[in-house]
Parts: structure tokens; sequence; C-alpha cells
């Protein structure tokens, strides 16, 4: 499938917050994607890969304003919400991933194997980083969003696949596929509820 080329389609959100699943959703589905994988390749946090650009460095890239975004239009990228700070005007489309905040910090400590003595401080940080990040693109005038949810995604593939795909517009979108790439037992930092 293709998706326009005049476009950057970027999957955002909270480190932990499900961003790497949804690229591999993507992915599954046929939808263009950009991603190195020898600069941070799959390890136990997660199995299937993180599916980012130079590893990570595209942050530092984006706030010197050195990023070559026009040579990704038409594929998406992973920049996770901070990053989203430093994209300059242009034309983007934006799939914004948000998941329980008590998960993704429980992700987060047991990735940096430690215990948060100040958690709640760190949950306040995530959580300002997270509203103030909506917000920009909410009052961006060069950027569509959809706003997904990891719980929901995990929950019910089919249904948040949908919305994916109505979303994007773009014919040729494998569902099914999408689907079928979330794997319940991968989700291993749920809260029960």
């Amino acid at each position: 499938m293709k998706l326009d080329d005049q476009t950057n389609y970027i999957v955002s959100g909270l480190e932990r917050s499900g961003t790497s699943l949804l690229m591999q959703v993507l992915r599954a589905g046929r939808v263009p994607c950009a991603f190195d994988t020898a600069s941070r390749p799959p390890d136990d946090n997660n199995p299937r890969g993180y599916f980012e650009l130079e590893g990570g460095k595209i942050i530092s890239r984006l706030r010197e304003g050195v990023f070559p975004l026009p040579d990704y239009r038409g594929r998406f990228i992973k920049i996770t919400a901070y990053g989203m700070t430093f994209l300059p005007p242009g034309r983007y489309c934006v799939i914004y991933t948000e998941r329980d905040i008590e998960e993704v910090l429980d992700s987060m400590e047991k990735m940096a194997k430690i215990q948060d003595e100040d958690r709640e401080g760190t949950k306040a940080v995530f959580v300002k980083l997270n509203e103030m990040t909506k917000a920009r693109l909410g009052e961006r005038k060069d950027a569509r969003t959809l706003f997904v949810s990891y719980n929901a995604i995990v929950g019910d593939p089919p249904a948040e696949v949908r919305r994916i795909a109505a979303f994007l517009g773009a014919a040729g979108i494998d569902e099914k596929a999408m689907a079928a790439a979330v794997d319940e037992k991968l989700h291993r930092n749920r809260r029960r509820r």
C-alpha cells in the first residue's frame, strides 16, 4: 500500500506507552514504515524490536534542526512525545498512543531494573509531558492526529485497527494481519482492573 508522499507520518507517545507495538501493527498491515534494527535490536523488553531510527538519536537531531524529515515522507517513523516539541512546520499525520500511566512507570522500572524512589514526581513529569504534547498537537494546523489507547489495542485489536485504518484512509491496509500482530503474551506490565 502507499501513503501520501508529501506527508510525514509519525507514531508518538510517552516512552513505554506502546509506540513499538503500534509500529509493529502498522508494519504487519503493509503500511510503509522506516526504522533501523541495527542500532537498537530486540531485547527482553521489546522482543519484536523498537522500530526506531538511529537508536533514538532522532530527538537530538530534530532539536538541532538537522534531521532530514523530507526523506521519510510517505512512511511512518517513531518519535516519542518529547521529540514532538521540535517538529518544524510541515505536513504531518500522527498516531499518538497513550497507556495507563502506572503501567508506563511499571514498565520503565522493569526496563531500568530499578525501583523509582520518587515515583510520584516521575509520574507528575510524565503526565505533564503527555498533556502538553497532546495540547500542542491539537493546536497545530499542519497535523492530523489520531489518539489511540495501548490498553484498547491489546484488549480489542480488531476495533482499534479499524479506527487506525479509517484514519489513514489508504487502500490496501491488511487489518486482519494488523490485529493478529498483537500478541497479548508480550504485554506483561498491565494492571488488572
